[in-house]
Parts: C-alpha cells; sequence; structure tokens
C-alpha cells in the first residue's frame, strides 16, 4: 500500500471512501456493543456523501494545507477500524469516543483548508463536524463484559492503532513533524527517523538538506524526557563515523543545549555523555566544552556518580579535555584533582607554576586535601621547593602550607624529608628568599603538630635559636611549632634539652610583648615547659614575671592566655609558702573566684582549660596544713565552685576539685570540736547539725563536704564511665570515716548510694582507686546493716578482683573477704 503522500488528491478521497465502507461494514456486523457501534456506522456513513463532495467539487485540490487535512482525516479512519475489528476491549467506549471527537478535529482541518468552497458543503461539512464533537456515549450504561484468552489484548490495539499512525508518517512529514509537531507528532516523528536511517533510506545530503541536526538540538530543550533520550540517540547515530555531521554539532550553541541534558535523568545522561565523547576527537569541541558553564562540574559528578558506563565515558572525556590547562584548573575547583597532579608531575615549569599557584588560592576541604594527598600532590610540590627557580619555590610552599592543614598530609610532607629544607631556608640571610620565610614557617608550625617530627633531632633548639632573629610572623609560627613538639607525649628529652639551653629565659621576655599573637604563643609555650619544672619554676620566674602573669590574668581577653598563665602559676611549689603569701597579696585567689564566677555556662575547649587551672591553684590555697589558709578561701567563695565543678568541669577539674574538698574536710572535725566547745546563749539551728560529724557545721567555717553538697555529685562521678576522678573522689569520701565519725560517714555514704558506686570502681578503676575503694569499704562493711544488704554483691566483684586483679591488691581482697566471712569458704581463690 502506498504512502498517502504519494497519492493525488481524487485517490486519497477514494481511499477514504474505502475506509468509510470498512468502518460501517464492521460496526454493522459486529455482535458487541451494539449500542455504541450503531451510533458509529450513522456517523462514518455520514462521511460518504461528504467525500463524495470534496472529489467533484473542490477546486485547488492540490492546494498542501488541503491535502494534509484530507490525509489526517484518513489517519483517524484507520484508528476507529482498528478499534472497531475489536469492539471487546474494557475502554473501548472511551477510545471511540476519543476517536469520534478526532474524526471532527480533522474534517474542520479540511473545512479550514479548503478554498472557495461552495455554502452547500460548508454546510454539510459544518453539520457532520458539529455532529460528531458533540457526541457522548454513556460509559455506566454498558454491561461489562467477560473476556476469554482468545480476545486481542488492549495493549495490542493501541500497537496497532500507533503503527497506524506511524506508517501514515512520509519522509517528508518526518522534517515538518521534527520541528513543528506536537508530542504525539514528534515521537511518530523520532520512530520514522530512526528506522529511515537504520534502512539507509536517507542520505546525509537529506539530514543537512531538511536541517535535522540543528532541530534535533532545538527540540532538546522542550520535550519530555522519553523524546529527549531518542532525540540523544538519533544524533549519535547520526554522528557516528560521519565527520561532517559531527562538525555540524560542534557549534557552542548545540553544544550547550547537550551538557544541560547532564543533568537530566540517568539513561539521558548516559547517552548525551557518550555523544559528547564522540564528538571530543574534534579540538573545536574540546575547546568550547570547556567554556560552557557548568560543564566540567557535571562531568565530575557524572565521574563519581553509580553509573558505571556514564562514569567511564565522563572520565574519558574529562581526560581528553584535560589537554588544555584551564580545563583541568576547572576540574580541579570541581574536586577532581588528578588532570592537576599530573601537571605538578610531568608538565612544563610555566604549567607546574599555574597549578601551584591556583592550589595554594582555592578554598579546599579536608577531604580535597586528603584527595590531593592521595594523588601524589606533596611529592612534586616539595621537589618544585627543593629544586625549583624563586617563583617556583614561592608557588610551591604557598601550595604546601594549603595542604598541610589535613593531618594525614603532614606525615607526607615529614616523609618527603622538607623539614631539613625548611629550617635551612630559615637560616638563610639571601635577600631574594626572605619571602618564603613566612609560608615556610607557617608549614613547619603545622609539621610539628605530628609525633612523627622528633625523628628530626635537634629540631627544637634550631627553632629556638631562630626565635630573635626573625619578623614577628615567624616568631608566631616557630612558638606555635615549639609548643607542639614540647606537648607531644614522647618528647620528655627535647624539653630536657630545651631547658638547659635556657629556653625558659629565652621565652620570659614575650609576655611583655604588645603583639598578642605572640604573647599567647609564648604563654602556651611556657604553660607546656612548666610541667617539668616544678622545683625550679620559682627562681625561673621570680616575683617580676609572677606579677606580670597575674596581670595578664586581669587584663587580658583571651580565655586561652587566661588559662596558660593560671596554668604556669598552678605548676609552682604547693609546699613553698613564700610564693603563697605572694600570690594572696597579689590577690590572685579573689581575681580567680571572680573568673570562674563569670564564666560563660557554655563549655568549650578553651573554658574548660581555664577551669581546670583554677580548681589546680585552689589546691595551694586548700592546703590542710594552714586553716587560716582555708578558711581565706572558703570566706572568698571557693567551696561552691568546686561543688559546682564536680558536676560541670572536665575529668581534669573534677580530679582537682575533690582533691582540694577533700584537703578541706580533714580539717571539719576539728573545727566542729573548736566551735561546739564555744560558749553560746543561743543553740544553733537544728539543719546546722551534721549527721556526719554531729555537730554544728557550716560550709564557710568547718569545710563540711556534707552541708557543701558535695557528696552526691562525687557519688555520680564514681558511677559515670570516666576513671580520672575515681581516686580523689574516694579520698575524699574517706575523710568522713576517720577517727569517731568513721561509723556516721558510712550511714550517710550507704544513704547517698555510694557503696554500689565505689563496687563498681573495683570492677574498672585504676590500682590506687582500687585500694581506696578497698579501705572505704572494709569501713563501710564494719556496720552489720551495711553487710547484709551489700554483701552479697561485694562478693562477686571480690573475687573477681582476688582472682584475676593486680597482685598488689590481694591481701586488701582477703581481708575484705575474712569480713564478710568468705574467706575460709573462697580460699582456693588465694
Amino acid at each position: 500500500m502506498k504512502h498517502m503522500e504519494e497519492l493525488g488528491f481524487t485517490e486519497i478521497v477514494s481511499e477514504l471512501k474505502e475506509l468509510v465502507h470498512e468502518v460501517t461494514s464492521l460496526a454493522q456486523n459486529s455482535e458487541t456493543q451494539r449500542e455504541v457501534l450503531d451510533e458509529v456506522e450513522i456517523l462514518v456513513g455520514k462521511f460518504d456523501p461528504v467525500l463524495d463532495d470534496l472529489r467533484d467539487n473542490i477546486k485547488f485540490k492540490d492546494h498542501p494545507p488541503l491535502k494534509k487535512a484530507v490525509e489526517s482525516l484518513g489517519l483517524e479512519l484507520k484508528r476507529a477500524k482498528v478499534l472497531v475489528k475489536n469492539p471487546e476491549t474494557k475502554s473501548f467506549t472511551k477510545q471511540i469516543e476519543e476517536v469520534v471527537h478526532d474524526l471532527g478535529r480533522s474534517l474542520g482541518l479540511v473545512l479550514l483548508a479548503s478554498l472557495e468552497v461552495s455554502t452547500d458543503l460548508k454546510d454539510k461539512i459544518g453539520a457532520l463536524h458539529k455532529d460528531l464533537m458533540s457526541t457522548r456515549f454513556d460509559m455506566s450504561s454498558f454491561p461489562s463484559t467477560s473476556y476469554d484468552s482468545g480476545v486481542v489484548s488492549e495493549l495490542e490495539i493501541e500497537e496497532e492503532i500507533q503503527e497506524v499512525k506511524r506508517v501514515c508518517f512520509g519522509i517528508d512529514d518526518v522534517a515538518l513533524q521534527l520541528k513543528c509537531g506536537d508530542d504525539e507528532q514528534l515521537k511518530y516523528a523520532l520512530l520514522e527517523l530512526n528506522e529511515l536511517i537504520g534502512d539507509k533510506r536517507v542520505s546525509s545530503e537529506w539530514i543537512n538538506d531538511e536541517g535535522v541536526i540543528p532541530i534535533l538540538f532545538n527540540r532538546l530543550g522542550s520535550s519530555k524526557s522519553d523524546y529527549r533520550l531518542s532525540i540523544v540517540q538519533l544524533l549519535r547515530t547520526i554522528a557516528s563515523d560521519n565527520a561532517d555531521n559531527k562538525e555540524k554539532m560542534a557549534d557552542v550553541g548545540l553544544l550547550s543545549a547537550l551538557v544541560k541534558v547532564l543533568v537530566r535523568d540517568e539513561e539521558e545522561r548516559r547517552e548525551a555523555v557518550g555523544l559528547l565523547l564522540d564528538l571530543s576527537g574534534l579540538q573545536s569541541v574540546r575547546r568550547r566544552l570547556g567554556r560552557i558553564q557548568g560543564c566540567i562540574v557535571m562531568l565530575v559528578a557524572l565521574l563519581n556518580g553509580d553509573d558505571a558506563v556514564a562514569s567511564h565515558h565522563a572520565g574519558k572525556l574529562l581526560k581528553a579535555l584535560s589537554s588544555n590547562t584551564q580545563n583541568a584548573l576547572h576540574m580541579a575547583e570541581a574536586g577532581y584533582f588528578k588532570p592537576l597532579v599530573q601537571y605538578l608531575k610531568e608538565g612544563s615549569d610555566m604549567s607546574k607554576i599555574l597549578m601551584a599557584t591556583a592550589l595554594s588560592r582555592m578554598e579546599l576541604t579536608d577531604q580535597s586535601r586528603a584527595s590531593l594527598g592521595e594523588d601524589g600532590a606533596i611529592e612534586p610540590l616539595v621537589r618544585m621547593f627543593s629544586t625549583g627557580k624563586l617563583e617556583a619555590k614561592l608557588s610551591a610552599l604557598s601550595a604546601l602550607q594549603n595542604l598541610s592543614n589535613l593531618t594525614e598530609n603532614i606525615q607526607r610532607l615529614i616523609s618527603s624529608g622538607i623539614v631539613a629544607s625548611l629550617l635551612q631556608l630559615l637560616f638563610s640571610v639571601t635577600s631574594v628568599l626572605m619571602t618564603l620565610r613566612e609560608p615556610a614557617s607557617a608549614i613547619l608550625a603545622r609539621i610539628a603538630q605530628s609525633e612523627s617530627i622528633l625523628v628530626n633531632q635537634d629540631v627544637a633548639q634550631q627553632m629556638l635559636s631562630l626565635l630573635n632573629l626573625s619578623s614577628p610572623v615567624i616568631q608566631n609560627h616557630l612558638l606555635q611549632a615549639l609548643n607542639s613538639i614540647a606537648s607531644h607525649s614522647r618528647a620528655s628529652r627535647v624539653r630536657r634539652k630545651m631547658k638547659e639551653n635556657c629556653a625558659f629565659q629565652l621565652l620570659l621576655p614575650f609576655l611583655m610583648e604588645t603583639n598578642i599573637k605572640i604573647r599567647s604563643s609564648a604563654l602556651n609555650l611556657l604553660y607546656t615547659l612548666s610541667k617539668d619544672l616544678p622545683e625550679e619554676l620559682t627562681d625561673q620566674l621570680g616575683e617580676t614575671y609572677i606579677k606580670i602573669l597575674i596581670n595578664i590574668i586581669l587584663s587580658s581577653t583571651l580565655d586561652s592566655e587566661k588559662a596558660a598563665a593560671v596554668g604556669i602559676l598552678g605548676h609552682l611549689p604547693i609546699s613553698d609558702k613564700k610564693v603563697t603569701d605572694m600570690l594572696k597579696r597579689a590577690n590572685l585567689l579573689p581575681i580567680l573566684v571572680s573568673l570562674m564566677t563569670s564564666k560563660s555556662e557554655i563549655s568549650t575547649e578553651t573554658t574548660c582549660w581555664l577551669v581546670e587551672s583554677i580548681t589546680g591553684v585552689f589546691i595551694r590555697f586548700t592546703n590542710p596544713s594552714d586553716k587560716k589558709l582555708q578558711l581565706y578561701s572558703a570566706e572568698h567563695g571557693v567551696i561552691p565552685l568546686l561543688v559546682k565543678s564536680l558536676s560541670s568541669g572536665s575529668s581534669v577539674a573534677k580530679c582537682r576539685a575533690a582533691t582540694s574538698l577533700a584537703q578541706l574536710s580533714q580539717n571539719s572535725s576539728s573545727l566542729k570540736k573548736s566551735r561546739a566547745l564555744r560558749w553560746s546563749c543561743v543553740p544553733p539551728p537544728a539543719d546546722a547539725i551534721c549527721e556526719v560529724h554531729g555537730g554544728h557545721c557550716l560550709v564557710k567555717s568547718t569545710f563540711c563536704l556534707v552541708k557543701a553538697g558535695a557528696i552526691s555529685p562525687m557519688i555520680q562521678i564514681l558511677e559515670g564511665k570516666e576513671r580520672e576522678a575515681d581516686e580523689a573522689v574516694l579520698g575524699a569520701l574517706a575523710t568522713l570515716l576517720h577517727d569517731e565519725i568513721w561509723e556516721s560517714g558510712s550511714n550517710y555514704i550507704a544513704k547517698k548510694s555510694g557503696i554500689p558506686a565505689i563496687l563498681k570502681v573495683l570492677e574498672s578503676g585504676s590500682i590506687k582507686a582500687q585500694e581506696k575503694a578497698l579501705w572505704i569499704l572494709e569501713k563501710v562493711f564494719e556496720v552489720e546493716e551495711h553487710r547484709d544488704k551489700y554483701g552479697e554483691s561485694a562478693q562477686v566483684v571480690l573475687i573477681d578482683l582476688a582472682q584475676q586483679g593486680d597482685s598488689r591488691l590481694k591481701s586488701a581482697t582477703a581481708k575484705l573477704l575474712a569480713q564478710l566471712e568468705l574467706l575460709q569458704v573462697q580460699s582456693s581463690y588465694f
């Protein structure tokens, strides 16, 4: 059967008449859906006289719009024929109604396209058009029919209708519908074009003459997803093995349209990146793609995506584009660094400088720094610094400074052997190299954060010798580096050598620096070094620098400076009464109390350090051998601050607070006695009588832990997961069990649920904490009530401790088991 576009007007009308007769005959002979098909038969039958008049009376029969309209009418009649042949489908009524309306629309197009039509014919067409468009079938009035497996399925009918639509397209229709057709027409045009190309029924000349390539690219932006996929697939077919067609697709506007598809659905992205890869053999395409906004970013996203095919194609395309240095930089900015690293390794000197400079200016995330380190960026940069000229050295150092912000890269820098080269540069007096010293010192400060730097012997001594020969920026970096080195756990030898080389005398003048950064860094280093110098620290500082430190505590706006200064003073020997008197005269205690009271409730690393430092100094001011000093501390409100630290401080602060409270509590009994003997006409209030000390207790005068509310937070510490403060807390609780108060102290600890918490320390505490816990339990279990209540649970822990615990605890454990009358039964464990 010929395509309709190959027929003349008269032949087309004759073919339509045949279709009319076929549809009416099928409707007449059908045994189902009679009510609908009777109406369809009447409506379609009305086309016969209309078609006769069209054939005989229309002028300008070769008028193209008229011919197209008549062809459209033929298409709808063919759809009607397919449906009427298979009326058994569930959606038949709805489908046939749609076809009747489409017949009306096509007939309306015929009327519009007809030139100089007679009034009589116009009326006939208008009446039939009205009948067709107004037709409505009552869907609910038709009974549902059960169909057996022999009946044609709805899917098969739909496929037949689609095939009818498709075969009605001619070659000329394809180009027209590609350009102007609606979505439905575009769909069939794409299918037909695919077959035409596959069957080689159209040539490259036809594709060029009809403008198919720009038309397809133009439809990319406005079409639905399925059609976009078909369009890109067609473009790939058109481009394959045809250099001319590829050249036509190299236009920047067309490439931009294709790049936009890279953010569409998965299949579209895969085909689009495949087409771009096909086109990338053209230098013009490679050049233009790099300039299209977002192209490289989207390709990097595809490279890192889950679609293996798209990722592979994106990788190959990125490699092709990376031959341009600007593209390589864009890739790095998008997080794909391999091309940049490759230029650093094998590029020209200028390319290396370009890449290093760009790297130094990039805002890198830690993930990006890690990728660069893993891809091997550090080694070529170190080579550039070591062997390159001034510009190469500067760009390489700046890039390395950016990369050194990541811990993993610090280890790579140390392994590269850069430390010696950096120190050599810092010692250099060559004027041209002076600009390199600041980034070099910054990198050293970062490298020093790794304990691996200790393999470079005498590095700290070399840095110390540079301190007074450097600019403020470099001094600050060196001080930071020295503090990092001295803070390492294996740096005791380094700290000792620094002390021997008079590091303290060299650093103390920095406390009077007006440059806050330098003063802060010097304070931090002095704090670190002062931990190892308790006996010599007083002489090292002298009264002058002690006053300077107190002044820093008073005047500094930085909590970190205050924490370091207080920490240094906390390292002064506690037993040195002259120092204590000096600090007291300088009003250090009220200053520290004010600091603790006014500090922010928001806990940060710096505020924690400040509290730790202050609670460390409080240990000096609560010395149990000096009751007057203790009274001085209590009157200034130290005790409530210590109790608060038990709940809100770090493990170190809790430990120090518990130590101070234990020191105060040692004198509670004696102070209670002395006050009980004092003559008084008015008896003390009932709530002032302490159930542990049995007398008149007040926080500020007898330093009573019970009245201070310290016991509950101490027990909570023992119940917690952190074990650092156990020993100090147990030491404080032990002060309630001495001499004549041991029984009331035991009862109070039991009342506050302290015994299970103490047993927990036996299970997981340190040796010294376990020793104290055993001593306390020995006292507590002298009370029969507590033996009865807790003996069984204690037995399990004690037996396990006897079997698995440290040998130093066996004697005390055995004694306690004997106290619980378990030793004879369990003697085999010893």
